[in-house]
């Protein structure tokens, strides 16, 4: 669905990123709320595979928020605004691990809600996500990072490079890499 750019638009929902960063920049809260609402999902899935809770996940990325309305108007590309708000979520991840006590974490005690209510079909979608957790613990930090920016976050190649600090076709390498060994490790789920 193509976004309008018309900055008059009461609908927010139709409101193009760009238009929405520059109005937010201009002190409007709405517009903010706005890009809140299109990225945090996104934001938190990705978070929460890197703290490993969904409740550490809200604070992180409520952290994330708080820094980049402060930083909106450093934004370069209004266009880019969701993948300028994934590294601060990463950034602010990666901080929060480095500060968190290695025994802070229960294992498991904020699993997600699935949606499915049949106890056989959560048993299954359990376990796989438990091998899929299984198998991303044992790839490489760089190779993990990589594909949860990939895979959970959406970012392009590109901007994957950027925020790892490398060039695009390492991070081919990195994500190719990582899918081969978690293919092998989740054989048995195919």
């Amino acid at each position: 669905m193509a976004r309008s750019t018309d900055p008059r638009s009461g609908d927010l929902t139709v409101v193009s990123d760009r238009v929405l960063v520059h109005r937010s920049v201009d002190g409007d809260s709405s517009a903010f709320r706005e890009i809140v609402r299109r990225y945090a999902g996104s934001m938190r899935a990705y978070v929460s595979r890197i703290v490993g809770s969904l409740s550490e996940a809200d604070d992180v990325v409520q952290n994330a928020l708080v820094t980049a309305w402060r930083q909106l108007d450093s934004l370069r590309d209004p266009d880019a605004v969701k993948s300028w708000l994934m590294r601060i979520a990463s950034r602010e991840a990666f901080a929060f691990i480095r500060r968190r006590p290695t025994d802070a974490t229960l294992t498991g005690y904020d699993a997600p809600h699935t949606e499915s209510t049949q106890p056989e079909q959560i048993a299954i979608r359990n376990a796989q996500l438990a091998a899929l957790s299984k198998a991303l613990d044992t790839l490489p930090e760089d190779q993990r990072r990589c594909w949860l920016l990939r895979q959970v976050a959406e970012l392009s190649y590109t901007e994957i490079a950027e925020e790892m600090d490398t060039s695009p076709s390492t991070v081919r390498g990195l994500l190719s890499r990582a899918r081969s060994s978690i293919t092998i490790q989740m054989g048995g789920w195919r």
